[in-house]
């Protein structure tokens, strides 16, 4: 039984020609078919490479799972579960990194994850649906690999449901560390090992501290972000971007498939093309940094930008382009039971809900695909639409009524999250046109009712609309010269990648023509 078709297999040898010492597989299997296909996977893996061997004899307690390590040395990087789908190449790089070939990421990263401190025995589980698991993955493989005072262990989560449940897990990716919770969501290496190496905030600060003005800051690094930046830089001026995480939202978007001349793609793939083509330019780009505070241009004709680490930036001219981020329902219970069971990524989540009932809130696209995506996973979908109607296209609404575990309930108002202190137990909503208050028994709720602006800290700063977002002219400018906007925190309408790229180019143009004027 082969689980790699014919140009998988090529992939795979070639890969593994970048082997610079042997590695060693040991799986601890059981009878059922995963570790069927298990033991299938890492015989092909074994086909690919002289560099590679296989033990079927593992004693560990999770199977199927299996171990890679040196060959004659202690393993430290583990898969709990079949590493498919968007983990294999999770997978791939594990056996690479383990055996000598070099990640492809900054030395000086490289040398801080060396140099942590142990011991850092570190469990993730993730899903095989889930887009933001594998950066997480490979970034905590990656540190066992390269550090010997670290070890790390990727677990299905869907796989091993009862270690789910006995752990309380209601969200992926949900990180431990030497036993205790160190983090949920999308983290890459550098989010990581910044969290773990304690002077590394100070030692950024420093650094950014010394950086000379930009002619161009654009603030945030989403499809707006990346476009301006790349737009100002070809104009031959100084460039920076400075962003909380590179690529925002998108990075959590699962299936892209109205990116003009791109028939389907997928959020983090975008983000790593948008992220290879602003580096193909002399741009700073300084990652994992919150902007708190906007001062406008004083008598020295530089803006100043506040970063939540103690630095600050300055610039001739500014480019916002924060984006925006899922919009909470607002009621009792959600903050507390937030990822206890209160979620906002059904791709992500919904295979820990396997048989469990949930209900999705939101009647728009967003709101009847999640809905429409977990009735093949849970084992009853409740849908609760604010309005007395479904906004979401009609072939969506028709595919979702015809299912039959759903319940589709429309002029309802979600009142109130109900939790037994450890996780989600059900949904309180009142129905609008009668009044009538009623209980859902649930395990899982699925926010999808929209974005909210990230313009929180520059109230005070920007004019802003009273939905919070930047009001710009027809040339992307604010009300304060010098200042420019764009994308999803804009008050443009329709927010769409390629509207977002169109509108960071427009506004890096006019940014250009308001150097040269000034």
């Amino acid at each position: 039984m082969s689980l790699l078709d014919a140009a998988t297999t090529a992939q795979l040898k070639a890969y593994l020609g970048n082997l610079r010492r042997p590695i060693e597989l040991v799986a601890s299997l059981g009878d059922d078919s995963k570790s069927a296909d298990t033991r299938a996977l890492l015989t092909e893996i074994v086909a690919a490479s002289d560099k590679v061997t296989a033990r079927f004899d593992g004693s560990d307690a999770r199977r199927p799972s299996f171990t890679i390590g040196g060959t004659g040395e202690t393993a430290r990087v583990t898969f709990a579960g079949l590493p498919l789908g968007h983990e294999f190449t999770s997978l791939i790089l594990a056996l690479l990194h383990v055996g000598g070939h070099p990640p492809k990421e900054e030395a000086d990263l490289l040398d801080q994850a060396r140099g942590l401190d142990g011991p850092l025995q570190f469990e993730t589980f993730f899903s095989l649906t889930c887009q933001n698991c594998p950066d997480v993955v490979q970034a905590l493989n990656m540190i066992a690999a390269l550090n010997p005072n670290a070890s790390h262990v990727a677990i299905d989560g869907a796989l091993f449901q009862g270690e789910v449940d006995t752990r309380k897990i209601m969200a992926v990716p949900t990180i431990f560390l030497n036993g205790e919770p160190f983090g949920q969501g999308r983290m890459d290496l550098a989010q990581i090992v910044a969290k773990l190496d304690t002077g590394s905030t100070a030692r950024a600060a420093e650094k950014i501290a010394a950086m000379a003005p930009f002619d161009v800051l654009v603030v945030g690094g989403g499809p707006a972000g990346a476009a301006a930046a790349i737009y100002a830089a070809r104009k031959g001026i100084r460039t920076g971007v400075v962003a909380e995480r590179f690529g925002g939202q998108v990075l959590d978007t699962m299936g892209i498939e109205n990116f003009i001349s791109v028939s389907k793609t997928e959020g983090p793939k975008l983000v790593s093309h948008l992220e290879q083509h602003v580096k193909d330019y002399d741009v700073d780009v300084i990652n994992l940094q919150k902007a708190i505070k906007l001062s406008p241009a004083n008598g020295d004709g530089l803006a100043t930008i506040e970063l939540e680490g103690g630095a600050s930036l300055r610039a001739k001219t500014v480019i916002l382009s924060t984006g925006a981020r899922w919009r909470q329902m607002g009621v009792p219970g959600e903050e507390e039971y937030r990822n206890r069971g209160v979620a906002y990524c059904p791709h992500c989540d919904g295979p820990l809900y396997k048989g469990k009932r949930v209900a999705v809130i939101g009647g728009g696209n967003s709101g009847v695909e999640a809905a429409i995506d977990l009735a093949g996973i849970v084992a009853h979908v409740t849908l609760i639409e604010f309005d007395s109607q479904l906004r979401a296209d009609a072939v969506l609404q028709s595919k979702l009524r015809s299912l039959p575990n759903v319940t589709i309930e429309v002029s309802a108002m979600s009142t109130e999250v109900v939790g037994n202190g450890d996780k989600v137990t059900g949904l309180v909503y009142r129905h609008r046109e009668t009044g009538e208050d009623h209980t859902l028994d649930l395990d899982g709720i699925f926010v999808q009712i929209g974005l909210v602006p990230n313009t929180e800290w520059l109230k005070g700063s920007v004019a802003l609309s009273n939905r919070g977002e930047i009001e710009i002219d027809a040339r992307g400018e604010t009300n304060i010269h010098g200042v420019f906007a764009a994308g999803d925190v804009t008050t443009v309408p329709y927010k769409q990648i390629v509207i977002a790229m169109g509108e960071g180019s427009k506004a890096a143009l006019s940014a250009f023509d308001y150097l040269i004027r000034h």
